[in-house]
């Protein structure tokens, strides 16, 4: 088996072991999607990945496979940004992501939202969750989320979807209960060249995937240091992030003060207990409906953290895409097309081609 040589050379200790070369990482990959390797040994894999240190190599190594195994839509679509929030959700927060690519779309971006439902080991509230409660959903077909960004603007359609093979790793990755690199791997499969804004945990993972998509040949772009690893910046503070712009990769800094976006506290969702073994917010029908509550008051015109956050997350969005030049200059075109009603008219249409 290909994941068990390799095994074998990445070495039995975080001092001793080596880093694999992007051919290497892609045959692994590769093996693990065609579903030729056991449970226990793709668990090994990934937990040796995690304590060691995924590579820039390693990663766009993976990236390359899971891509090749995918069916990605809206290639070569002008003006498009693909957005990638954790596609294992959140806890204690609701995903905007929804509220923002609206936003967006409505300020004349076209935005794919790469989202997911239940994924471990978080299980977290993700555009799944927002989408049906506004009465709309997510697909599964990529031919399908193509259409509706062409139509409307906007569609979010489910990593699965795209690569079915990751559906297989799901128990896997449950019974493991930590994070690995699937989660930051999975966030990179997105169309060719399209701009992209990304979500990353705090640490060295930010550099590495935005290095990663620079590498796979991304021209526009930004990986953001959101609230819980995600897409959306805090208005209570300020986030960090790195731009890719063209050749070069820039560092930003998002301050909600500089837009007069600065709140108190940032958005949030009830306190509920812990969930029982195997279960997550995204389980949990109340969080559920308060997540798209929150969405819904946002497209309705509501004040407050989470209109400030919705409005910041989709300059980013009109930024990374070239729509706008400047986050500023982001943030007056999506405070136009919120308050105009043009973006809860983006929610009808989308009703429309459900209906």
């Amino acid at each position: 088996m290909v994941l068990r040589r390799i095994m074998r050379s990445l070495g039995s200790s975080p001092q001793r072991a080596r880093n694999l070369s992007r051919e290497e990482a892609s045959q692994a990959f590769t093996s693990i999607l065609h579903g030729s390797e056991p449970a226990s040994l793709i668990a090994s894999f990934l937990i040796t990945l995690r304590w060691k240190g995924v590579t820039t190599e390693e990663l766009m190594g993976m990236a390359m496979a899971v891509r090749a195994q995918s069916r990605i839509p809206c290639m070569g679509m002008n003006g498009l940004v693909s957005v990638s929030p954790p596609q294992d959700g959140h806890e204690t927060i609701p995903p905007l992501e929804v509220a923002a690519g609206l936003v967006a779309a409505a300020a004349g971006a076209r935005v794919l939202v790469v989202s997911d439902r239940c994924v471990p080991p978080r299980r977290g509230l993700t555009a799944a969750n927002v989408l049906e409660s506004l009465g709309l959903s997510m697909t599964w077909d990529p031919s399908e989320a193509e259409d509706w960004v062409a139509k409307v603007g906007f569609a979010a359609v489910s990593v699965s979807g795209l690569c079915p093979p990751l559906l297989a790793l799901r128990k896997v990755r449950g019974d493991m209960v930590i994070r690995t690199p699937l989660s930051t791997l999975e966030k990179l499969i997105a169309p060719a060249g399209a701009a992209i804004l990304i979500g990353a945990q705090n640490g060295p993972v930010l550099g590495t995937a935005v290095e990663v998509l620079k590498g796979l040949g991304h021209r526009r772009g930004v990986a953001l240091q959101g609230l819980e690893g995600g897409i959306v910046p805090s208005v209570r503070k300020r986030t960090r992030g790195i731009e890719i712009d063209g050749d070069h990769l820039v560092s930003v800094t998002v301050e909600p003060a500089d837009f007069g976006l600065d709140m108190s506290e940032d958005p949030e969702l009830p306190l509920f207990g812990p969930s029982e073994d195997g279960f997550g917010a995204s389980d949990n029908p109340a969080l559920c409906e308060q997540a798209g509550a929150v969405t819904r008051s946002v497209l309705a015109g509501d004040h407050g953290s989470a209109r400030n956050a919705t409005l910041l997350s989709a300059a980013l969005m009109l930024k990374a895409s070239g729509r706008c030049l400047t986050i500023a200059e982001g943030v007056d075109a999506a405070t136009k097309a919120l308050d105009s009603g043009a973006a809860l008219d983006k929610v009808e249409r989308l009703r429309s081609l459900l209906s």
